[in-house]
């Protein structure tokens, strides 16, 4: 992914395309099943659409949570070079 087709997507815009609860969403999270949000200063954060789109076709292909775990880790480890 490269930095200048990033596109932030808002809380609200990813609980609909993914038709789960706001506490549905933390739980992912802290599971380790969802990459957690990115601040985008004061009390405002954003999910990156590409880490959301991957992680919904995970789903869709069914992989395990240890698999989906894993492409989680990947994912926020690729943030790292984005911004570099």
């Amino acid at each position: 992914m490269h930095s200048s087709n990033a596109r932030i997507l808002r809380l609200p815009e990813v609980l609909d395309r993914l038709g789960i609860s706001r506490s549905t969403l933390h739980s992912k999270i802290q599971k380790g099943l969802w990459c957690p949000p990115i601040s985008l200063g004061a009390r405002a954060v954003g999910f990156v659409q590409h880490e959301t789109d991957e992680l919904i076709k995970a789903h869709i292909q069914g992989l395990t949570p240890q698999e989906i775990r894993e492409l989680v880790t990947m994912l926020v480890a690729k943030r790292r070079e984005v911004i570099r």
